[in-house]
């Protein structure tokens, strides 16, 4: 019997995604290890989002927990490298986040076809 209800496991891959954005943030802060407290958070938010993602494999699947969890959180990375780290948001950049985006939601509908 699974832990979490299909709902739940939606919401703790939420916070699991938001604490692997949390982590490569914390990656870019750290400036390659030389910041001690980015570095830590990095690990922190990693090992948080890790195991949000095993709990919410048994419930959602390996194919739909990783593939919404790098496709979100490598959306939301983008999105804060443009609007806070100001990095280029080029044409081919955007539509590329685009079809990340299309990718999520087919993702999400097949749990929704399959239960």
């Amino acid at each position: 019997m699974p832990l979490l209800t299909v709902s739940q496991a939606w919401a703790v891959l939420a916070v699991a995604i938001l604490m692997e954005v949390g982590g490569t943030t914390s990656m870019r802060l750290a400036e390659g290890f030389t910041r001690l407290t980015p570095s830590l958070m990095m690990v922190l938010f990693y090992a948080v989002s890790f195991t949000l993602n095993t709990m919410v494999i048994r419930v959602l699947g390996l194919s739909v927990t990783y593939g919404v969890w790098s496709g979100v959180g490598t959306v939301l990375t983008a999105m804060i490298g443009i609007y806070y780290f100001k990095e280029p948001a080029t044409a081919v950049k955007m539509v590329s986040i685009g079809l990340i985006v299309i990718g999520v939601m087919g993702l999400h509908s097949a749990t929704r076809v399959g239960t």
